[in-house]
């Protein structure tokens, strides 16, 4: 008997005792990946800035695009980063692969050039990649496993994305989520809000504000549930439309120029023409301005998600830096502001309902979608939120930014279909050997 309860409780001790190095382990890397993302992170967003006032303050800087364009490229070259993006980061933690360090310098360089000339992009996507980045080097210091890389790549999305928009459990949710949609990193959870609260912190204390805008929302009631519902599942056309546009003009630009050089001039050629045409430079840099103008004041022009949605995929196909999430929300909040009066809501209210359900729509995180709202507008409109996250999730299909991601499960059943984005329609068959129960491949590998 004496034996026994010895044996069982040096089981219990050694049990104890790896959760104990797993926490200790995983509380050290957070704490040194979120104060390098939120160092980094800040500074991104002190050059993105410096970058948009510099463009405001001297409106020429617009005729520099092309040769923006130009020195990207022979940056990206020169780190040996060409092709380099938000799918390389996602298949990091998905397949294993790694990423290179000079990723982080070509992001930060190309995204901010982009800024400072006008090219229409947002901050995210290089958020994404630089925090990736950092996440998977400082694993390599802690000497990780191939499993825990994944994780350490996560965690860096996480407090990178937070040092960027001060929004710390959307942004956790969100890389834990983003990378095959039905699976949740459950043992990322720590590491990544860890993460996300110290570079919240860190970049705070170098002046970064968190993204915030003051909306009201109406009362709960049963007829303006349904006016959300359908003004969500207008913003899931929409958010199909922006994501079939970037990817269309990224086949087509490639197709037409091959060279990069080419591409990236003719680009930039293309966004002062647009520019010019347009009369006006709301469509230029990120337009955090235009959105929080929808959200705060309820003002929008017509056709103003259109152009960004054009601005964006010229940008982005001709090779310059950025991210497509901000440009979705201005997207968004720009649809919203026009629809939503139209359907008997605020205007300043579904401006933030469309931010969030074009995003949501776009990357195919409901929970994330639904708690960025929530560290965006408030918790006051809740579950007018949940209603248009769930219902653009629904019916954007299997639409998204990106392509390396990967969707489970059926959005019509609860079924394994394990499939990419942008590979798949509703009826469609999954591709052999990936139906039925996923209690061995890709997905049980992901839960253990």
């Amino acid at each position: 008997m004496k034996e026994w309860i010895r044996r069982v409780v040096g089981a219990e001790k050694k049990h104890i005792g790896l959760y104990l190095q797993a926490l200790v382990k995983w509380l050290a890397l957070a704490a040194v990946t979120g104060g390098i993302c939120g160092a980094v992170g800040a500074a991104f967003h002190i050059g993105i800035h410096t970058a948009e006032v510099l463009r405001g303050t001297y409106p020429w800087l617009l005729w520099c695009l092309p040769l923006a364009g130009l020195l990207i490229v022979g940056f990206y070259k020169l780190t040996r980063t060409e092709g380099q993006g938000t799918n390389n980061v996602i298949d990091v933690v998905r397949l294993g692969k790694g990423l290179p360090l000079l990723l982080l310098p070509a992001i930060f360089v190309g995204t901010v050039l982009t800024h400072l000339c006008g090219g229409s992009a947002g901050r995210e996507g290089a958020a994404l990649q630089m925090g990736g980045t950092i996440g998977y080097h400082v694993g390599g210091v802690f000497r990780l496993d191939d499993r825990d890389m994944r994780t350490a790549t996560m965690v860096g999305m996480a407090a990178f994305f937070t040092a960027l928009f001060g929004t710390p459990l959307a942004a956790t949710v969100f890389a834990m989520m983003v990378i095959s949609i039905g699976v949740f990193y459950h043992a990322a959870f720590l590491p990544c809000l860890t993460a996300s609260l110290v570079a919240y912190g860190v970049s705070g204390l170098m002046g970064v504000a968190p993204t915030r805008f003051t909306v009201a929302a109406p009362d709960l009631d049963a007829v303006t549930l349904l006016k959300v519902a359908v003004l969500a599942a207008l913003c899931a056309v929409v958010s199909i439309l922006f994501c079939q546009t970037i990817h269309f003009a990224e086949r087509k630009m490639v197709k037409w120029i091959p060279n990069a050089w080419l591409r990236a001039a003719a680009g930039g050629l293309a966004v002062i023409a647009l520019t010019l045409l347009v009369g006006n430079r709301d469509y230029n840099g990120a337009g955090m301005d235009i959105v929080t103008r929808a959200v705060e004041e309820g003002q929008a022009h017509p056709a103003a998600f259109l152009l960004k949605i054009l601005f964006t995929a010229v940008t982005l196909s001709a090779g310059f830096k950025g991210g497509e999430v901000v440009p979705s929300f201005f997207v968004g909040a720009t649809f919203g502001c026009v629809a939503g009066p139209l359907l008997g809501l605020p205007a300043g209210f579904a401006a933030a309902l469309g931010l969030v359900a074009v995003f949501c729509g776009a990357v195919n995180c409901p929970v994330a979608s639904i708690l960025l709202s929530v560290e965006l507008f408030g918790d006051g409109g809740l579950l007018y939120f949940a209603v248009a996250c769930g219902v653009s999730y629904l019916l954007s299909g299997y639409s998204g930014l990106y392509s390396s991601q990967t969707i489970l499960y059926s959005k019509l059943k609860a079924q394994y279909i394990n499939v990419h984005t942008n590979a798949h329609h509703a009826g469609a068959l999954p591709e052999e050997g990936k139906t039925g129960s996923p209690s061995s491949g890709e997905e049980a590998s992901e839960n253990a």
